[in-house]
């Protein structure tokens, strides 16, 4: 049933005012690639940009048209929008929250948080903004084509988030007629038994019983061979229990702008340094051509091969973070340059991975037979097409590549890096703010390292990889210790963690990295390796000792990045409780659901008798009734990080890992589901506290690359920045011609 918000529910929902806008630097390290590199960089960067209209289109119907809106207001006032605003009669404050606006659009990749995944509304008000594109021919066209889409979900607020459609949430995955999550996975089932995947896709619900598998491609009618169907069937029977009908396989979604991510790469392949990537191009270009995912999966092993290039990049519909069922993906594509002097150190600890991974909660019967070690780099992004960049990213997600051939790690330096000048930094104690400000970014970046490399690096899923074959000895099952009992559960032959842990998937396992970060971040070897000063620690009898820690200097370095770390993780998991709602009772963001989880193992792992090793040190208002929070801090006694947290941390990620290895669906959702459940106490009380202090998420302005030509007749590649502004974040889109 529909649910109107109120005024005050309805504020959490405006933009920011301001965002936070920040620069993407990159300029010395685009200049120093030779001619031929700066060229494949920018065939790269324009296949990513041009699927900037697919991202709008897989998140919502009107997001495309605010995008052409915004593109036209700036053109109709060539930038001068304060002329514009004076034109139309329009405040310069409702100007300013208009740019304010756009600019967390362009940011979010749509009207939805690209990290938290609910609708966000212009502050200006509708009359307003009217105004403003009355005096614009081409804006007001678009305008009127919206029917006020804008401003919508007011009088529904289940449209204001993404979700399931049958629960009364949004979703551009699956269009038509109202489609219910018993039929998506009837269709999930027919495409697994046909050997279809299901990144690229959407679904088109004509009526009950008849359905239109939607596959992003640049072609409609692709060659029989290129279609991933066995015998290039474009047919399938749907016969569950309580589905039936037929799928239809219906090719040419984002037909356009697929045809022009191909061209791009074509382009591309004469730019390229090496054969990997040669192959690699070649593969891109058949699969977003033919809408191939096989072909899609042939790029990614040539790119987990090409180790180490002077330009680097990942492209295709990635994640399925905003998928309700958690398997379809939405679009990103990354070009960077590496950063060589920190990728050394990711290499040293790359290097170092084989004697750590058996550091974790699990015995070898639950990791890979042999770990491959992958590409880790430090890059400086040039472009990022997405809905929002991430700080790391450990790809490909495709677990027969990772583990027969291999995957990489990519840590964005000038991502984790880019401040706002004057950040508010809430949930820190005055003690500490500064200890805070000083390692947060070193802190971070172990966090990253350790989450990308050894986190989603690590594991070994037990399957029935084939009828009768196994890649465990499954006539001897290894003992689970967490029950003490051999294992009585695995993966059949055609199942996947996300097929078989479907939506709860993806956080499931960013917690599980995160957890991973937090159990190896205890090793004073490992922070070594990033270069941390760890003092007079004596790392030969740091995990001998028989009192754990007493061998760490507590005034190194090393151990106040520890301290961060840990400090940090908690911090963050109040910060998460932004993305939680209240009417659904669910999360919007996989991250942050992650990290209040394992906030909650950090409190529930405290010692009754003893200080608290987490604590939140609440303060009540003075002015209003006791029940309602003034302030809180959250501390971690760094003391105890090497026993009583290490000792938390590790009961709750061997469970975490040993459901995820074994297909126990049933308590691997019971549990994470109990561990991110958001009582009374959170919800009444703290929620309302993080809505009041919640700081901008940020938004990066990325830089265009621009190709001329010189009086030779060559072609050269030029780098045009923009300024650090709403103002500069829409020009660099107006100048993308996307």
């Amino acid at each position: 049933m529909a649910t109107k918000l109120d005024s005050e529910t309805l504020k959490q929902y405006l933009a920011d005012s301001p965002p936070t806008v920040v620069k993407l630097e990159i300029a010395p390290h685009f200049n120093s690639l030779t001619e031929q590199q700066k060229l494949y960089a920018h065939h790269l960067s324009r296949a990513s940009w041009h699927g900037t209209r697919v991202i709008f289109r897989q998140l919502c119907p009107e997001a495309e048209g605010i995008y052409d809106l915004i593109i036209a207001l700036h053109a109709g006032c060539s930038g001068d929008w304060k002329k514009l605003g004076q034109e139309a009669g329009v405040s310069e404050e409702d100007v300013n929250h208009f740019l304010d606006y756009a600019a967390q659009f362009l940011g979010n990749g749509g009207n939805y948080k690209g990290f938290g995944d609910s609708k966000f509304l212009p502050r200006l008000p509708q009359s307003a903004l009217e105004s403003l594109v009355s005096k614009v021919e081409k804006a007001k066209a678009v305008y009127d084509g919206l029917n006020g889409a804008i401003y919508s979900g007011v009088e529904n607020s289940g449209l204001m988030h993404l979700g399931y459609p049958d629960e009364g949430h949004l979703s551009n995955y699956y269009l038509g007629a109202t489609i219910s999550k018993a039929e998506i996975e009837a269709i999930s089932k027919v495409m697994s038994k046909a050997g279809i995947l299901p990144e690229n896709t959407r679904v088109n619900k004509v009526k009950d019983g008849e359905y239109e598998l939607l596959i992003a491609s640049g072609i409609d009618n692709p060659p029989a061979e290129d279609i991933d169907n066995e015998g290039g069937k474009t047919s399938l029977e749907i016969d569950e229990p309580d589905v039936k009908g037929m799928l239809h396989l219906k090719f040419g979604d984002y037909r356009e702008e697929m045809a022009k991510i191909a061209l791009e790469m074509k382009k591309a392949e004469r730019f390229v340094a090496n054969d990997n990537q040669k192959v690699m191009v070649e593969q891109y270009t058949k699969s977003f051509g033919t809408g191939s995912l096989k072909a899609f999966k042939k790029s990614q092993v040539a790119w987990v091969k090409d180790i180490k290039p002077m330009v680097e990049t990942n492209i295709g519909f990635i994640e399925s973070y905003r998928d309700p069922a958690g398997v379809r993906s939405e679009w990103e594509g990354f070009v960077a340059m590496v950063n060589q002097e920190r990728t050394r150190a990711f290499g040293a600890l790359v290097d170092a991975a084989p004697k750590f991974l058996p550091l974790l909660p699990w015995s070898s019967a639950y990791e890979k037979d042999t770990f491959k070690a992958p590409d880790f780099t430090s890059l400086e992004v040039l472009t990022f097409s997405c809905s929002g960049p991430p700080a790391g990213i450990n790809i490909p997600n495709y677990d027969d590549i990772r583990q027969n051939v291999g995957f990489k790690n990519v840590s964005l330096g000038n991502i984790l890096s880019a401040k706002a000048p004057g950040e508010a930094i809430p949930y820190i104690h005055p003690d500490e703010q500064e200890k805070y400000v000083k390692y947060r970014d070193p802190a971070f970046e172990v966090q990253v390292g350790i989450h990308e490399l050894l986190g989603h690096g690590s594991g070994k899923l037990l399957q029935e990889t084939s009828p009768g074959v196994y890649n465990f000895d499954h006539t001897n099952p290894p003992l689970n210790p967490v029950t003490n009992k051999p294992v009585t559960t695995y993966y059949k032959p055609g199942e996947t963690w996300s097929s078989v842990f479907g939506a709860t998937a993806s956080s499931y396992e960013e917690c599980r990295a995160e957890a991973v970060a937090m159990h190896l971040a205890c090793d004073f070897e490992i922070l070594k390796i990033f270069g941390l000063d760890i003092g007079t620690t004596d790392l030969q009898k740091q995990r001998s000792s028989p009192t754990v820690g007493e061998n760490i200097d507590d005034k190194s370095e090393a151990w106040d990045v520890l301290h961060m770390a840990y400090t940090s993780m908690a911090r963050a998991g109040i910060v998460a409780l932004e993305f939680w709602d209240p009417r659904s009772k669910k999360w919007g963001q996989a991250h942050m659901q992650a990290r209040f989880s394992i906030l909650r193992a950090f409190l529930e792992g405290n010692v009754e008798g003893q200080k608290p090793f987490c604590e939140i040190i609440t303060t009540p208002s003075d002015s209003h009734s006791a029940s309602i929070l003034e302030d809180l801090v959250v501390r971690i006694d760094a003391r105890q990080i090497l026993t009583t947290g290490r000792k938390a941390i590790s009961a709750y990620l061997q469970k975490l890992h040993i459901y995820k290895a074994t297909a126990d669906v049933e308590e691997g959702i019971k549990l994470y589901n109990r561990m991110t459940d958001v009582d009374e106490w959170w919800a009444e009380k703290v929620r309302p506290l993080v809505l009041k202090k919640k700081v901008p998420r940020k938004v990066f302005v990325q830089a265009n690359t621009v190709l001329v030509e010189e009086e030779s007749g060559q072609q050269k590649v030029v780098l045009k920045e923009y300024d650090a502004t709403t103002e500069g974040m829409i020009q660099s889109f107006a100048e993308r011609d996307v």
